[in-house]
């Protein structure tokens, strides 16, 4: 059998009305687009954080900045796609806007595609950033499958996956909200800064006066973590956590780690009990802070409260999550920003009897369940998509 035959391209999932459908067809992405000129580039001196049109450019966010310029808008016929040359980053444009800077690709669909079913096929297999170069050669050799625009399917596989990404879209509106609530919860359920009260209090506590100044030694035994050396591969690889600060993300709680360590391995390190709160002190992400669901074990990165009994672990967490920001500031500014065990250690921070440390947590973690649902809701359609995409997609291997 010839290794060049090319075999008829059917998806394993097809809408009903096509199932007697003809096979799809395949070309080259640069076969199927035609690429937009903007009229102008707007620098990021004149963006605004207001306007009439909003400005895209080849970051993350959707939108980088607003502008009143009317001759900066494209002109060309919406939607469009819009691909970031150096990070990437695909992004469906359904209104008008003007291009940011340098660096995107603005992509038209010629007559035998629709362009919001090439923005679901290159989402399905998207291409992965290599260092900071252009990527637009290699986006355009590749090969796209796609059954005949007059029969509809692209229209209802795009329908489909687009009503999947409001749904998503309006989970994560949630998700947002939630967060956002919680932030002003939490200003208001502790003092702002120079009172020493906070404007929300439980009544059974508004009559026990101020809250007392503490440092954050106080809380309970601070831990510097430490890391066994990797010239023994014995010492990783079991079941008992070993957190770094990838490991912590916006949740409260950290379970799963990437890496893990055996028995032996962690007998050399200086264990966290259960319950403990864990705070970023060097590097990048200095400042994150989180809950270890189990007994672990840390990097170096990281100085961990093992809250004694005049202090509810779950107030640490999050009085320190508040302050945040303002301990992080402490690094100053330098190449490996560093908060020393001392200088954690010192921080003087305003905290209630354990009663009402306990009510202001038992409040907050409450609400965090409901993040943590929300969460972990997305998370499933996310999962769904993906497997919903792989199905309604032919598998790009059986192309000849």
């Amino acid at each position: 059998m010839s290794g060049n035959k090319k075999y008829p391209l059917f998806p394993r999932l097809r809408f009903p009305e096509f199932q007697d459908a003809p096979a799809w067809d395949t070309e080259k992405l640069g076969d199927l687009i035609t690429t937009i000129s903007p009229p102008s580039k707007l620098q990021s001196s004149s963006y605004l954080r207001k306007g009439k049109y909003p400005i895209i450019d080849q970051s993350q966010d959707f939108i980088c900045g607003w502008t009143d310029d009317d001759d900066a808008v494209i002109t060309c016929s919406l939607p469009l796609i819009v691909f970031g040359d150096h990070t990437c980053a695909l992004k469906f444009v359904n209104q008008s806007f003007a291009q940011g800077a340098d660096g995107i690709k603005i992509l038209k669909a010629k007559s035998n595609t629709s362009i919001e079913y090439l923005f679901h096929s290159l989402n399905h297999r998207p291409l992965v950033m290599e260092d900071y170069k252009r990527h637009f050669s290699t986006l355009k050799e590749r090969v796209v499958a796609f059954p005949d625009i007059e029969s509809g399917e692209q229209q209802k596989i795009a329908s489909c996956l687009s009503s999947l990404n409001d749904l998503i879209a309006a989970e994560t509106q949630k998700l947002d909200t939630l967060a956002t609530h919680k932030k002003s919860l939490m200003q208001q359920l502790f003092p702002c800064e120079g009172e020493t009260v906070p404007r929300l209090r439980f009544p059974e506590f508004r009559n026990l006066g101020e809250w007392k100044e503490k440092s954050i030694s106080d809380f309970g035994e601070i831990i510097t973590g430490s890391t066994p050396s990797t010239a023994h591969p014995e010492f990783y690889g079991g079941g008992i956590p070993f957190v770094s600060p990838a490991d912590i993300s916006d949740l409260r709680w950290v379970s799963d780690t990437k890496t893990t360590l055996s028995a032996l391995g962690f007998e050399k390190t200086r264990p966290i009990k259960a319950n403990s709160v864990l705070f970023v002190c060097i590097g990048s992400t200095i400042g994150k802070v989180t809950q270890n669901v189990r007994d672990c074990a840390t990097n170096q990165q990281i100085n961990s409260v093992i809250p004694n009994s005049e202090h509810s672990g779950r107030f640490v967490y999050y009085i320190l999550s508040l302050n945040a920001e303002r301990i992080a500031k402490l690094a100053g500014i330098q190449a490996v920003p560093i908060i020393n065990k001392t200088q954690f250690s010192a921080v003087r921070l305003l905290a209630p009897e354990f009663s009402e440390q306990d009510r202001i947590a038992n409040c907050l973690s409450s609400l965090d369940d409901f993040i943590a649902a929300q969460s972990q809701k997305i998370d499933v359609l996310m999962i769904h998509k993906k497997g919903l995409m792989e199905q309604l997609f032919p598998v790009m291997s059986e192309v000849g």
